[in-house]
């Protein structure tokens, strides 16, 4: 008897929300990703598609698994940024809706989720979109998402689908297994019938320096013992430290569990056991960020002979969180200084990439950084001195960690030399995740003594070679990425919660 050949609808929505940062636009998702019908297919088909690798791994899975078919739909993401034109976004979803209407019947709908977006008028399109979806494809249907481990989780969300999948590590290195973990999903609940998703959310919102997954660290260890848990109808259990600078009320720490066999009470009661041990935790959960002066100094000693080499991490300035990938205080410090051997990567300014381009290799100048910024936040102007040391397009394979593999571009770029400081300058803002950024500029890191980035985490995968954990300093400087929660201006967080509010409590 033949095999059913299966029928699954494919779509994205993939963006990370600041509620502070400026708005994300159809222009960003049309620079990054904004694909469909025939043009997201073609790139289903291809072997390294420039969708994301969860995407990826959903579809080399199935293709392992058997005979079936992917039925494009539309898959946008964007850099994170601040919150979605709303009007874009409700021409995403009713795209989606018309093209998943004209598939004629499918078998499931798999959906490549970030799960912390916002939009100019909802604090939910998550949820939104995948209830439209759930009532265009009934019941019964498996519906089936995976999400990043900072997703801001809504019930709305969890009612709509029959599978939730978060990332594993941070960095992220796993979203290829995620992808493949959900195309395994799939085939166990269309064989076992409906799939159930439980989620409890703490008043807990630990701050993004604290959710490292690495050996030892708390939240490793939260998630090592919820692997432990994942047996007999249990499919999958999910800890989402959540995305607090997205400022709403579905912020905080998640606890989703998936189960098969229509085990509801089964996922609700292992749901709200994990939750009970990530409460009794979350006072590990601390960011330990480096003054700014003891930065400084750790950078000047970094420069003598015979020092190991340091990496700085300007958390506030974090593009893959929301931030600018432009603010000048940790470059300000470390010049006035004097500080040798120090490379900043990257720094988003068009402007002055493009005037080092015009100017060419070797020229001398007045490099005015920031100069178009007008009212961004935090990217105060700066003028200093300048050679420009090398030109590039931009245009990178990554070689290490979270993008390896990946055909990248950062735009028009240069390496501008300030004077024992050299200063990457990149046009299309994006976060210090490769070795590659630096090499098409002609880096040689083993030339480098203190390198700067302007990253929150992601750079620990790809940079683990050039300095271990101990020679990693988070340093607190202002911007609209600081881990230092209390210190911002929260207008929809719910309250109490803790850290901001050390007295917040919590009864099961």
């Amino acid at each position: 008897m033949a095999t059913k050949k299966l029928r699954v609808g494919v779509c994205g929505f993939f963006i990370e929300c600041n509620r502070w940062a400026p708005v994300s636009t159809r222009e960003m998702f049309g620079a990054a990703l904004d694909l469909a019908g025939d043009r997201l297919q073609a790139e289903l088909e291809r072997t390294q598609p420039r969708t994301l690798p969860d995407c990826a791994g959903f579809v080399a899975q199935m293709n392992r698994l058997g005979p079936w078919e992917p039925v494009a739909l539309r898959m946008a993401a964007a850099q994170p940024g601040g919150p979605v034109e709303h009007a874009f976004f409700v021409e995403l979803r009713e795209d989606i809706e018309a093209r998943l209407l004209a598939a004629g019947p499918l078998d499931a709908v798999f959906i490549s989720s970030h799960g912390a977006a916002l939009t100019t008028e909802s604090d939910d399109p998550d949820g939104e979109l995948f209830e439209r979806i759930r009532a265009l494809v009934g019941p019964a249907l498996p519906v089936l998402a995976v999400f990043d481990l900072h997703c801001n989780v809504s019930e709305r969300m969890t009612r709509a689908l029959s599978a939730f999948v978060a990332y594993r590590c941070n960095p992220h290195t796993d979203l290829r297994e995620r992808g493949e973990e959900a195309a395994r999903h799939l085939h166990a609940l269309l064989a076992r019938g409906p799939g159930v998703v439980e989620m409890v959310r703490l008043p807990f919102v630990p701050p993004a320096t604290a959710q490292l997954v690495a050996p030892g660290t708390p939240y490793a260890d939260l998630i090592a013992l919820g692997q432990t848990r994942v047996a007999g109808p249990i499919l999958n259990v999910s800890l989402c430290g959540g995305f607090a600078l997205a400022d709403c009320d579905k912020c905080g720490f998640s606890v989703v569990v998936t189960a098969r066999d229509g085990a509801r009470d089964a996922a609700a009661t292992l749901a709200l056991e994990m939750a009970g041990i990530v409460w009794r935790s979350r006072q590990k959960f601390v960011s330990k960020l480096t003054p700014l002066a003891s930065a400084v100094q750790a950078a000047l000693e970094a420069g003598q002979p015979g020092a190991a080499p340091l990496i700085l991490a300007d958390v506030a300035d974090n593009p893959g969180a929301g931030g600018g990938g432009n603010t000048v205080t940790l470059l300000q410090a470390l010049l006035a200084a004097g500080v040798r051997g120090a490379l900043l990567g990257v720094f988003t300014d068009p402007a002055l990439a493009s005037e080092a381009h015009e100017r060419g290799v070797d020229a001398d100048f007045t490099a005015r950084l920031n100069r178009d910024s007008g009212a961004a936040p935090f990217a105060a102007a700066l003028q200093h001195d300048a050679r420009v040391l090398a030109l590039s397009d931009g245009n990178f394979v990554g070689v290490r960690g979270m993008v390896k593999g990946s055909q990248l571009s950062m735009g028009p770029s240069a390496l501008l030399d300030l004077g024992g400081v050299r200063v990457a300058v990149i046009s299309e803002r994006q976060q210090l995740l490769d070795p590659a950024q630096l090499t098409v500029l002609g880096v040689d890191l083993t030339s480098v003594r203190t390198l700067v980035v302007k990253s929150r985490g992601h750079f620990r995968a790809a940079f683990d070679e050039f300095a271990p954990p101990e020679r990693i300093l988070e340093v607190d400087c202002p911007g609209l990425t600081t881990p230092n929660l209390k210190t911002l201006a929260w207008t929809r967080m719910p309250r109490p919660v803790y850290p901001i509010d050390e007295h917040a409590s919590w009864n099961p």
